[in-house]
């Protein structure tokens, strides 16, 4: 596979103050072959990329980093919007804009998105009537994702990190409690209380730094319980990872950074619960079994779930899945993707998709063949899951999450069994209503936001914004 660094180059060059004689003679080659480099008219070799990290002390996967499969499916979907539809480039131009260009791609990836969040931000306001709104800001969530999209799904640091959690010992999954306390004690110093919901009526678990103690509430369940514990000590022992983390992608927004400090330590409870190695072969085995993973492990069937987001280690490569959560509003209240499939930002998530149905069926899988606006075809499958209940009063608290992946991995997901791809019949979805550009719809509960065709007064859609 051959490997274009480019840009990248350009920048290290740049960055160290060196003309390309210099970066030439400090690699110990031709200043033609910088140049030829530096503009993508040849693939770095990995002799020179060892004599890069001998140089400048630059880690060769961070230079040659493969971004472009992920900015290639963002900028497919990001390209969907009907405002592109006279001169929707092809994808021979967005491959080759990605290997000339790509700070130009992520640039428009930026715009982009900043140009989502003001029309979010507008329509808001304008519904509000708010004139003193504060200035349009990209929320914690979007971050977050962008965050974790850009690493792929997958902290290989963090990763090693939860392999080597329990020092080699092998604790069984019904004495992971215990053993997770005991470890808290002798490790950090920490007690373990477990408190009444009373105690705690708002709060599952508190970290008290100056008191030693982790409190947890009486209203978690085993798997959650264990779940909290590994979370503390990951927030703990491997805060400079995070930091480190955190840092080389440049995230300095307060409210972004803390949400991805949560979601990178879960990261790491997930992966010291379930092992990549066990849980990828055990995945497989099971044809991806999510009942099965979670009694297996010892977690929730979500937590599982989300898992198997963040199989895409190079060489042992899981399905890629997408991850959907929503409540019973439909507000999509978490999402992660190793997919090309553009998953909902702002509002809610395509009313086509069966994730929303399953609020009727709870506890049950909800399988489903789906088509994007771009003809891209995917296997969905969902399932509502149930939050912790503290009182009679907090009854039915219920979500659901969905799965899915490109169709061509159907044969590897058992929920798929039985069902024949030529046979199915593909669901017509979107991102959502703001931005879909399928104007017939009959499920469409607002104008897309751009280029909506304009409602003819003498006849009647399927909805009553199409005629």
């Amino acid at each position: 596979m051959k490997t274009f660094i480019g840009p990248r180059l350009r920048r290290l060059r740049q960055e160290h103050g060196q003309t390309q004689m210099q970066m030439a003679k400090a690699l110990g080659i031709s200043t033609s072959y910088v140049n030829l480099l530096e503009k993508n008219e040849r693939s770095v070799s990995v002799p020179v990329l060892l004599k890069l990290f001998e140089a400048y002390g630059v880690d060769w996967r961070d230079i040659a980093e493969d971004d472009e499969a992920t900015q290639l499916a963002d900028i497919r979907a990001v390209l969907q919007s009907p405002i592109f539809e006279p001169d929707r480039p092809d994808l021979t131009q967005l491959r080759a804009a990605l290997i000339h260009s790509p700070d130009l791609a992520t640039c428009f990836l930026r715009l982009h998105s900043a140009y989502l969040a003001a029309t979010d931000q507008l329509m808001t306001m304008a519904a509000a009537g708010d004139s003193d709104a504060e200035h349009v800001t990209t929320s914690p969530e979007a971050m977050v994702h962008d965050f974790f999209r850009r690493h792929h799904n997958y902290f290989h640091g963090l990763e090693i990190a939860a392999e080597a959690f329990w020092d080699g010992k092998r604790v069984a999954a019904d004495d992971t409690y215990a053993a997770l306390k005991e470890r808290l004690l002798s490790k950090l110093g920490l007690r373990v209380r477990l408190v009444p919901v009373a105690e705690m009526p708002d709060t599952l678990r508190e970290y008290d730094e100056d008191r030693r103690e982790v409190l947890l509430s009486e209203g978690l369940d085993y798997p959650n319980r264990v779940f909290q514990l590994v979370h503390v000590a990951g927030l703990i022992e491997q805060a400079d990872t995070l930091d480190k983390l955190l840092t080389k992608f440049g995230l300095d927004d307060q409210h972004g950074r803390a949400r991805c400090r949560v979601e990178l330590t879960n990261y790491f409870a997930a992966a010291v619960l379930m092992p990549y190695g066990p849980f990828l072969s055990e995945a497989l085995a099971s044809k991806y079994d999510f009942d099965h993973l979670a009694t297996r492990f010892g977690v929730s069937f979500e937590q599982a779930c989300h898992r198997a987001t963040t199989l895409q280690r190079n060489g042992a490569r899981g399905v890629p899945f997408f991850f959907l959560r929503i409540d019973k509003a439909g507000n999509v209240t978490k999402r992660f993707n190793s997919t090309d499939f553009h998953l909902a930002e702002y509002g809610g998530a395509c009313p086509r998709l069966e994730v929303h149905t399953s609020f009727r069926t709870p506890g049950r899988i909800m399988p489903q063949f789906v088509e994007m606006p771009d003809n891209s075809q995917f296997f969905v499958f969902a399932r509502t899951v149930d939050r912790p209940s503290f009182t009679r009063h907090a009854q039915d608290v219920r979500l659901a999450v969905a799965m899915g992946c490109a169709i061509e991995h159907v044969g590897a997901i058992g929920y798929a069994e039985g069902r024949s791809i030529s046979d199915a019949r593909m669901t017509k979805v979107g991102i959502n209503c703001r931005i879909c550009p399928r104007v017939k719809c009959d499920q469409r509960a607002h104008h897309a936001v751009v280029l909506s065709d304009t409602v003819d007064e003498r006849r009647r859609g399927a909805t009553r914004y199409a005629s």
